[in-house]
């Protein structure tokens, strides 16, 4: 239990005198549980929170935190208003910068965004002659493939949103980044199109919730 722990090394404490950077990510989670139940206490349920990864964290339900032991549903509502915000920022953070030469922000965003999905989803990014992000759309759900992704649906959008270049995001559940033969040729087709309507397709991201693949960074994309 949380009591018995030196004060030194109580989350709260430890946050006070020595700065909340120094807590890691399980005492910051400590520190938003705040109390824990008989025999179990904020850090442990902490604990149970990680168990799948940091970014897990942004993908949990309501049902998904009330099934930890410790967490009823007014704490579980807490908790996913921070993740909510935590999301939010990270989008925030992406905006009015050159996410093509410094794509860094955009690749942590996206691996919160889709990351832990258990689905494949496949998202455009349109931006401006900057490459600063105008915004963004899932476009499709489910397995994505050429036979899913068609061009037409994508620049359909690009053209309502009046952008200038793209790049496309899509999931590998499997955690596996390498991409198939199927996102190869549904990357090549996009290309060819976006030649043709004079919006190129700047990147293509392959990401999971904890790594990412990017076509231009392999040489596959100019």
């Amino acid at each position: 239990m949380m009591k018995k722990m030196p004060v030194s090394e109580r989350p709260r404490e430890k946050a006070l005198r020595y700065g909340i950077e120094r807590l890691s990510n399980r005492e910051l989670l400590a520190l938003l549980i705040r109390h824990g139940t008989s025999g179990c206490s904020a850090l442990d349920i902490a604990d149970d929170l990680l168990k799948n990864g940091l970014l897990s964290l942004s993908r949990m339900k309501m049902k998904d935190l009330t099934a930890i032991r410790g967490i009823k549903e007014v704490k579980a509502l807490e908790l996913l208003a921070w993740f909510e915000l935590s999301c939010r920022i990270a989008c925030e953070n992406i905006m009015e910068k050159d996410v093509v030469e410094n794509p860094e922000a955009l690749i942590q965003w996206c691996m919160l965004e889709l990351g832990s999905l258990q689905q494949e989803h496949f998202m455009a990014v349109f931006l401006n002659p900057r490459n600063e992000v105008i915004s963004y759309k899932v476009l499709f759900t489910g397995t994505v493939d050429m036979s899913v992704v068609h061009p037409r649906e994508v620049f359909k959008e690009a053209i309502d949103v009046c952008c200038s270049k793209l790049l496309v995001v899509h999931n590998h559940p499997s955690g596996y980044l390498e991409p198939s033969a199927a996102d190869l040729m549904m990357t090549e087709n996009l290309c060819n199109a976006g030649k043709m309507m004079k919006i190129p397709v700047v990147d293509h991201l392959i990401v999971s919730d904890t790594d990412y693949f990017s076509f231009r960074e392999h040489g596959i994309l100019s």
